[in-house]
């Protein structure tokens, strides 16, 4: 007779959510098992795509991270085995050879159907995939890995771009684009524009992103073709210089609107907006200044730090004058701009020049009656600065200031509230980055790396429909919060990370007789989990009438 415990946790209903999907139906049709193979690929892939959603593993930790689950406490690999670096390996050479783009389609349309998202309103936005290694090889049939504005900070490293296009309701991933590393954003727009008409089969949704929309021949042509956008007029247009030149310079916009939001960082704060519809482009399309209480503290208090480090570097300077490097005017010159780097229109600089004539020894040796002395001239420096009060009150006036373009028929005060919900976007990339460990570093192949961001995807999507469910359900329920950290805490909107680490400690036990299951038990279900399973619409047989064999997916799921 012999026992074994096996990890269950989270994966179960992980598995229910991309059955909702289909997910494993669609990586079947489009890679179907070949014939004579142990495992199909949508098996592998599956499996895959919950390893990234639990813990990340490069592939050849795969096989470690599932043997607690299909194998047991136990040191003998069986299942587990099946899953080596080699066979995921392959798994995602078929993934990238297939029709993504049509898979994705898909399997957006599934999420739309299923869970009956709203997709009136779509937000775009790209960041940085960062990659460490050379990459020197390039394959004709995937994006470039290269040099790129990184948004991760990191120049030294290569990259590629991705690119997400979320819904407003629950902000969840419809579509994604990998691009070469060096692209520019404002290139980007019409063609994820035209892929999203094609997934939504219609134009006239809001297509919300950051400032590099805002090129006329993009807007024209969203505009021609019947859609709406909503971006952020950059401050290199005519029509914004202007405009603030004249604010700067004391006049004051007439704010015909008013809104307010809680304040997420101060508790019982709130934000408050003031909505001025100015102007139009000249293209015709409506500007709608937006004046935010909360942005201007923060630029003025940006300002005045920025400012007092450069009189610091000043003080700092002014003392050093006239010794090592800093005898020429150049170079003085050099270390005034460094100091007053990025705020030198607002002081005032003197640089005096003061020459001084003194009596220096002719040739060397030390000083006797037979000495000769000659007079030369000395350049000595002195600098003196001060604030240049007018220019900052100019620029106090214009704090907080941001354009706003768009061609909807929302009013201004709806315009800005979807645009203020740009940001949850980069909270997306910060799930991929930071909760699902997005790592093609391990990668070699940039093959395998764009399969993989497509599972990453994938990953990212059913996480957003999760949390999108048991956020909605708490809401409808009146439930206010639930005790979800680790301290026993209390957590109003529920993450992937909390819920994860609350399904910790969920097993299945079985004992087997000469090979034959004679008994098994699910333990670790308490209240709490059954209420979560509630709340995110999981059936609990899912958990309570789990099978010896319950992760694999091309099987009967009960017996």
């Amino acid at each position: 007779m012999e026992m074994v415990v096996k990890k269950v946790e989270i994966l179960p209903l992980i598995k229910h959510y991309m059955q909702e999907l289909g997910l494993v139906q669609l990586f079947d049709k489009y890679m179907p098992k070949a014939k004579g193979a142990e495992l199909a690929p949508a098996q592998v892939l599956s499996l895959m795509v919950m390893n990234i959603m639990v813990s990340a593993k490069p592939l050849y930790r795969i096989e470690e991270w599932l043997h607690d689950y299909t194998d047991g406490l136990s040191e003998e690999r069986i299942e587990a085995n099946k899953y080596n670096d080699d066979r995921c390996a392959r798994s995602l050479d078929r993934l990238f050879d297939a029709d993504r783009g049509s898979m994705m389609s898909e399997l957006s349309a599934n999420a739309i159907r299923v869970h009956a998202l709203e997709c009136e309103r779509m937000h775009n936005d790209t960041t940085s995939v960062t990659l460490k290694g050379a990459y020197d090889t390039e394959y004709p049939d995937t994006v470039k890995i290269t040099h790129g504005y990184n948004k991760d900070h990191r120049p030294d490293c290569k990259q590629v771009v991705f690119g997400l296009n979320v819904t407003e309701d629950g902000h969840v991933p419809l579509s994604y684009q990998l691009l070469d590393g060096n692209t520019a954003d404002v290139s980007t727009h019409i063609p994820n524009w035209t892929e999203l008409r094609g997934i939504l089969d219609k134009t006239n949704f809001i297509y919300v992103a950051d400032s590099k929309l805002c090129a006329y021949d993009n807007l024209n042509t969203i505009a021609n073709q019947g859609g709406h956008f909503i971006t952020v007029v950059p401050r290199n247009f005519k029509e914004v210089k202007e405009f603030i030149a004249r604010v700067s310079t004391g006049e004051t916009p007439d704010w015909q609107y008013s809104y307010e939001t809680p304040d997420t960082r101060r508790k019982g704060a709130m934000q408050r907006y003031l909505i001025h519809v100015g102007e139009k482009l000249s293209s015709g399309y409506r500007i709608l200044w937006v004046y935010s209480e909360s942005k201007a503290r923060l630029e003025s208090n940006q300002r005045e730090q920025r400012l007092q480090k450069s009189e610091r570097e000043l003080r700092q300077l002014k003392d050093r004058l006239n010794q090592r490097n800093l005898k020429s005017r150049d170079a003085i010159e050099r270390a005034i701009a460094s100091a007053t780097n990025g705020v030198k229109s607002y002081f005032t600089i003197d640089l005096k020049e003061e020459i001084r004539y003194e009596r220096v020894q002719k040739g060397r040796g030390r000083p006797s009656s037979k000495t000769q002395y000659e007079e030369k001239s000395f350049v000595y420096y002195h600098l003196d600065y001060a604030r240049l009060e007018t220019e900052i009150e100019k620029a106090q006036r214009t704090d907080g200031l941001f354009p706003l373009v768009d061609n909807t028929n929302l009013g201004p005060v709806e315009v800005l509230r979807t645009y203020k919900e740009q940001p949850k976007l980069e909270k997306r990339f910060n799930t991929q980055k930071s909760v699902l460990e997005v790592a093609p570093v391990f990668l070699k192949d940039p093959r395998r790396i764009e399969a993989m961001m497509f599972l990453y995807f994938v990953a990212l999507m059913l996480v957003s429909l999760i949390e999108r469910r048991i956020r909605r359900e708490m809401q409808e329920q009146s439930i206010d919060s639930l005790p979800l950290r680790p301290d026993g805490a209390h957590t109003k909107k529920p993450t992937w990370r909390t819920l994860v680490d609350a399904f910790h400690g969920v097993h299945i036990a079985t004992v087997r007789q000469q090979g034959q299951l004679i008994y098994s038990k699910l333990k670790g279900l308490d209240p709490l989990r059954r209420q979560l399973l509630c709340l995110l619409n999981v059936p609990i047989k899912i958990y309570t009438e789990l099978t010896d064999r319950w992760w694999e997916f091309l099987v009967p799921q009960y017996g």
